[in-house]
């Protein structure tokens, strides 16, 4: 086993919580984006805690699959693949009833110049997925760019803010949230609104671009100086046991971590364990695109993995040449455009 590959085993396996929760779970497990950045983390997970509990239990992933050879991972991990296009409503009328369903279908990257697409994918689809799956159980993967900025000292956004959510990227995922709000209201489907963020993994987030910067020397932009942070492997447990909590009408549940992290900061921890002096550009505002998630430590308690600890593997991550994933979170955008 190398050091890489003890780290994965190490920080995304299942907890005692999240395999004692499966146990009342009742049914199957649907996850509709599977071969995105996150689906292959959370059907790998939910699975491994169902064999931990000891279930018979499916976990079935639907994606286009478009990754070579990422079908066949999750098929030799005992996770079921679908390959559709969900878009496309015979694909997606033909996929089978299930009564647990993440969807984490959506797009944000490369929205700019594209929003006929931005909107079929984040607010049309989300519509047909709700009547097709009106029978089952849904956690809804959304987003803190359904809010405004707020005030750095205010803790955050929480789930009683009016969502006010800036360009067109953020407004598509507001209108993902009504579709599958005003279709749970008309047939009954419990349902739970997940909005997260900034997701950390090996391969992407926040942490991984700030730390690539201070390592290559690049100048780290502090103009959105502050940003909330959560493992991936935190967040994928809450997903799965947020089933759980659904409810029509449905929840509204904010997930990240419970700090608001100075970038600044964050770049001289980096700058510290490299042995680098971190060079920036631009000052920080006095507001950012930042959640409070007090409600989700309350269902779930906090996170397992600490700042510091996410700091510390992202680190060795970088150091020792693992695979990473190009595509940046943007967190700097303070007009919405992705």
């Amino acid at each position: 086993m190398t050091a890489l590959t003890s780290l994965e085993e190490k920080w995304l396996s299942p907890s005692d919580a999240l395999v004692e929760d499966m146990k009342f779970i009742k049914g199957d497990i649907l996850i509709l984006g599977a071969g995105g950045k996150i689906g292959p983390s959370i059907a790998r997970l939910a699975k491994q805690a169902i064999d931990r509990a000891g279930l018979d239990k499916r976990v079935i992933g639907v994606s286009r699959f478009s990754e070579a050879g990422l079908a066949d991972e999750l098929n030799a991990a005992g996770i079921e693949t679908i390959a559709a296009d969900i878009l496309d409503d015979a694909q997606l009328q033909s996929l089978p009833e299930i009564a647990n369903v993440l969807y984490l279908a959506g797009t944000k990257f490369g929205t700019s110049g594209n929003e006929p697409y931005t909107w079929a994918m984040n607010t049309y689809l989300p519509g047909r997925v709700a009547e097709k799956f009106r029978l089952s159980r849904i956690v809804v993967y959304s987003t803190g760019n359904v809010y405004p900025f707020t005030p750095v000292l205010s803790g955050g956004a929480t789930e009683e803010l009016r969502t006010d959510p800036v360009g067109e990227y953020g407004q598509s995922c507001l209108g993902r949230e009504r579709m599958f709000q005003y279709f749970s209201s008309i047939h009954g489907t419990p349902l739970l609104i997940y909005r997260l963020n900034y997701a950390i993994d090996f391969k992407y987030g926040v942490l991984l671009e700030v730390a690539k910067s201070v390592l290559n020397g690049k100048p780290v932009d502090l103009k959105t100086g502050h940003v909330n942070v959560i493992w991936q492997g935190d967040a994928n447990e809450m997903a799965i046991r947020s089933l759980l909590h659904c409810a029509s009408p449905s929840k509204l549940l904010n997930v990240t971590g419970p700090e608001t992290v100075p970038l600044r900061w964050l770049a001289q921890e980096f700058g510290r364990i490299f042995n680098i002096v971190p060079e920036f550009v631009n000052e920080e505002q006095p507001t950012a695109l930042l959640s409070n998630a007090a409600e989700s430590f309350r269902l779930f308690g906090y996170p397992r993995t600490t700042l510091k600890q996410m700091i510390e593997i992202t680190a060795q991550w970088l150091l020792e040449g693992g695979k990473t994933i190009n595509k940046p979170t943007h967190f700097q955008e303070r007009q919405g455009q992705f």
